[in-house]
């Protein structure tokens, strides 16, 4: 009789147990690759740009309410370029995580030279392509025309950003106080990926395009588009104009 009513206990146990404990959902992981023009003419935006990056870093490694604070690892790694007798590229921020992320400031780049953007765009994908990542956003932002490269062609430049496109990675083009885009074009970027961004709406565009960028993360269905709202808050119009 006890050996019965044991079996009994022992099967509700394991019926019970197996009902109430939930599947538990894999992580996504998601790399971000924010390349940010530092050449001379981004003086009087600078700030705003760096300022803008940093709220990009805490609103994609923030869980937004109703999600599971392990929906989504993710790491950032910023560049910055500009040309002084060649490419200057430096990365101030790599592999990193939410946790190991630090404000960048002025004290680690500043201002300076010409625009070889093709050159840093073929070096920001070489460096995603070694990372290897399942997903990745690469996030390009400028505020003139290529004018000083060296190393790689504007063909060079495509095929760079049509390899990543291939492997499903993301790669939108923001125009900081910039409205533009023959380059972007020219690199395959199409209109709907692509941004002008009017001063003082650089942090609040950063922001949505976070947002989006954990949505890709998160559901590899989604994609990162600008739409009507997001050109709205930009005031993409005033930079047009």
């Amino acid at each position: 009789m006890k050996r019965t009513l044991f079996a009994i206990s022992a099967a509700l146990v394991t019926a019970f147990s197996s009902q109430a404990a939930p599947a538990i959902e894999e992580t996504q992981s998601m790399h971000s690759y924010i390349l940010l023009d530092r050449t001379g003419s981004m003086s009087s935006i600078w700030d705003e740009a760096l300022s803008s990056v940093n709220s990009y870093a805490e609103t994609v490694n923030t869980a937004r309410e109703g999600e599971a604070p392990d929906t989504l690892s993710t790491e950032i790694t910023l560049s910055v370029f500009d040309s002084q007798d060649g490419l200057q590229f430096d990365t101030l921020r790599r592999n990193a995580t939410g946790a190991s992320w630090s404000p960048v400031t002025n004290d680690e780049a500043s201002p300076r030279g010409m625009t070889p953007l093709f050159d840093a765009i073929g070096r920001m994908v070489n460096m995603a392509e070694a990372d290897d990542p399942e997903r990745a956003v690469i996030v390009i932002m400028t505020d003139g025309h290529e004018n000083a490269s060296r190393e790689v062609t504007m063909d060079g430049a495509r095929a760079a950003l049509d390899r990543a496109r291939e492997r499903g990675w993301e790669v939108v083009f923001l125009g900081a106080d910039f409205g533009q885009f023959n380059d972007a074009e020219s690199v395959g970027v199409v209109q709907s990926k692509s941004m002008g961004m009017s001063s003082g709406t650089m942090v609040d565009s950063m922001n949505r395009l976070a947002g989006k960028a954990r949505d890709y993360g998160i559901n590899e269905e989604a994609e990162i588009i600008f739409n009507d709202e997001d050109r709205a808050v930009a005031r993409e119009d005033d930079v047009k104009q």
